[in-house]
Order: structure tokens, then sequence, then C-alpha cells
């Protein structure tokens, strides 16, 4: 008898322990879905690095042929709700572009790498169609910040630096950006596509550059809320 009775107590421990997991696991699968769903209604800060693969083309269409380049993406942004599915994104970022090309010159082998170093300031709308799902776009200010060329021809290997104190925010590079976010909890995971369009000069005027800047970025961030 008092075996029966063991088992049976351990029976319904058993049974009493599944049932408490289960029941704190929906608890936690219900708290963290309505969590996730309220993040879609405030504002949300967050971080987010990554890399860009960047490449120039020729607005003259002339033959000019570049290789791509990868350099560092990051920064900050901000997700402003505008109800449950439109929202407003800006987003500061350190972003590297260029490109890298070679070739031959009176008989000698060539190589020309450039890195251009900018602050990305995108302003993007968001259409938020699911929870786990925002699709983004908008434009793009481009302040550049560095640059850097390194030219090699035969055994001669030349680099030049240079630092640009921007402080006239109407000199950038303006451009678009589209895009999308996959939110899993506190994670984004972005995907970018951009191009330049025109540049402006600071003075009112602006003109569309011969060499213009087109790149993919992704990223991983975090979403604080």
């Amino acid at each position: 008898m008092n075996g029966g009775m063991k088992r049976l107590n351990i029976i319904l421990s058993v049974v009493l322990a599944l049932y408490y997991t289960v029941s704190f696991g929906q608890q936690s699968a219900a708290a963290e879905q309505t969590s996730s769903a309220d993040a879609k209604r405030r504002v949300v800060p967050g971080l987010k690095a990554g890399f860009n693969r960047s490449n120039v083309y020729d607005e003259q269409g002339q033959d000019f042929v570049a290789n791509g380049k990868t350099g560092f993406a990051g920064g900050f942004f901000i997700a402003f709700p505008i109800g449950g599915f439109l929202g407003f994104q800006p987003e500061v970022l350190l972003s590297q572009k260029g490109f890298s090309s070679s070739g031959t010159i009176f008989g000698l082998p060539y190589y020309l790498e450039r890195t251009s170093t900018f602050l990305d300031i995108p302003l993007q709308a968001q259409i938020k169609p699911f929870r786990f799902l925002s699709l983004l776009a908008g434009v793009q200010y481009s302040y550049l910040l560095k640059q850097r060329d390194s030219f090699t021809h035969g055994l001669n290997t030349v680099a030049q630096s240079e630092e640009f104190a921007n402080d006239n925010i109407r000199k950038n590079i303006f451009g678009w950006v589209m895009g999308g976010d996959i939110n899993i909890r506190h994670i984004v995971l972005s995907g970018r596509a951009g191009w330049d369009l025109r540049a402006n000069r600071g003075d009112g005027s602006s003109y569309t550059p011969r060499y213009k800047n087109v790149w993919l970025q992704a990223t991983i961030g975090y979403r604080f809320y």
C-alpha cells in the first residue's frame, strides 16, 4: 500500500510540474507577444552595426570599371509610431563606402582603392504589415567626413588621406534608401539598398555628381523597449 501511495505521489508531482511548466511557458509567450506588439505602438530607440557593400557608377556612362568594396556601417535609430501600421524611422550612421579599380597604364599594372567615410542620415517611412516585419523607404543625406585614396602603379604606391570638417548642413549628398527590418524580440536584422542622386554645394545650388555611390547594407541591431 505504501509503495502504491509513493508511486501515486510521484505521478501527481510530475503532472503538477508539467502543468505549471506549460502554464508558465504560455504566460511568458503571451507576455512576449504583447510586448512585441506594443513595440509597434511606442517610440523604440536602438543600436545597429554591420557592413556596406558599395561601388560607384559613372553618370556619363564612359568606360570606367570599378569593383565593389566592403566597409563598416553602424549607429543608432529611433522608430516613431504613427498608429499600429505606419511609422517614421530616422537613423544616424557612420558609413564607409568606396570602390577599387585596376588596369594598365603605360604597360604597367595599376590598382586604385578609395574609402570614403560618411555620416549618413536616412529619414525613412515605415510600413508594418506584421509584428515581425517593417518595410522602409525614404531619403538620405550624407556628409563626407574623411576620404582615403591609395594608388599603386608598378612598384610605387601613393596613399593620401583627407579629413573634412563639414559644418555646413546644406553641403551634403542627397539620395534614396529602401529596405526592411526583421524583428525578433529585441533583435532586429536590417537590409538596405541606396544610391546617390544629387550633391548640394551648400550655397543653395546643387549638381549631379559624375560618380555616384551605390550600396547594399546589412546590419544587426538591438531595440530598447
